[in-house]
């Protein structure tokens, strides 16, 4: 009992030297905040530019596909089974069937400004377009391996007889290659280039950190000599390390709405529809929890790190 209470004492003390060291090292703890806020703004940055990137590589994705052209004279049970057959695979996300009317119907709005063109289309009388399908994979990469199950032989009607008439796969292969390698390419970039700029402002802020520890040498030093433990010259310190990472969090969050508030019509034109500030609020609490979670990890551990390593406790 007399030990749980001596524990709960020196907390206290702990926690209450914490405070009093950052209230009353104001300019240091101005800057050691400060320092924080730009780590945590390259967090949240980080996150932001991480939900453009994926954005634009679906939207980027979602504009390649495979489209097979059907004859004329296939119909339409053949092909919504070659359909069936097609969605099994697993490199498959999703099919689309156009039948001939709505490809009709759809040559006739793309154009509708083309009188001579739609004059000719009805001189013929009937209708000279099949039905398709427009097929989408889950990876860019995956279309040679839908390209291929097509080409094969057993892709036949009832009657023994093809009914395919086109796949446009080679045409769009150029296209998809070089997708392919944007995509590969860009996300090691970008992940290189985010982890960088993270370890950097993790470096600044342990610099900072450790400046406002060596204002306070001459008390450590008196500590050890009247014989305080390793935990309790630490503990204070590492208490206003969390409390720079609390504050510095807190005022990240507050910063941004204002500046994705201020983007997000830029972002919202120019990267695709994604509207950054519309994306902060609906993930508002899980960005809380990230950039709550590093500054007060970031800053008790830059403490920590800071006294034991160069006070050589």
């Amino acid at each position: 009992m007399e030990a749980k209470t001596e524990f709960k004492t020196k907390l206290r003390r702990v926690m209450k030297a914490g405070f009093v060291n950052f209230f009353r090292s104001g300019y240091v703890s101005l800057a050691s905040v400060l320092v924080m806020i730009i780590t945590l703004s390259t967090i949240a940055s980080v996150i932001f530019m991480g939900a453009i990137f994926n954005t634009t590589l679906e939207e980027l994705r979602n504009k390649v596909d495979v489209n097979v052209y059907f004859l004329t004279s296939s119909s339409e049970q053949d092909i919504l089974d070659l359909q069936k057959r097609l969605e099994s695979l697993p490199e498959v996300a999703n099919i689309e069937y156009i039948s001939r009317e709505q490809a009709l119907a759809n040559f006739k709005l793309r154009h509708e400004n083309d009188q001579i063109t739609l004059q000719a289309l009805e001189e013929l009388g009937d209708n000279p377009l099949g039905a398709a399908l427009n097929i989408k994979a889950k990876e860019p990469s995956q279309y040679q391996g839908i390209a291929d199950f097509l080409g094969q032989d057993n892709i036949l009607s009832r009657d023994g007889e093809s009914i395919i008439d086109k796949v446009n796969y080679l045409q769009n292969k150029t296209a998809i290659d070089r997708l392919t390698k944007i995509i590969d390419s860009s996300k090691t970039l970008s992940s290189v280039v985010m982890l960088l700029l993270v370890v950097i402002s993790i470096v600044i802020t342990l610099n900072t950190i450790r400046l406002a520890i060596y204002v306070s040498r001459e008390e450590i030093g008196v500590m050890q000599l009247v014989g305080a433990s390793k935990n309790y010259i630490r503990g204070p310190f590492v208490i206003t390390g969390i409390m720079y990472g609390l504050v510095a969090s807190i005022l990240t969050l507050i910063m941004f709405l204002p500046i994705t508030y201020w983007l997000g019509g830029v972002t919202e034109n120019f990267f695709i529809g994604l509207n950054i500030f519309s994306y902060y609020l609906s993930n508002i609490f899980q960005i809380t929890f990230i950039i709550l979670l590093s500054g007060i990890a970031i800053g008790a551990a830059s403490s920590l790190l800071a006294v034991r390593r160069y006070l050589k406790l």
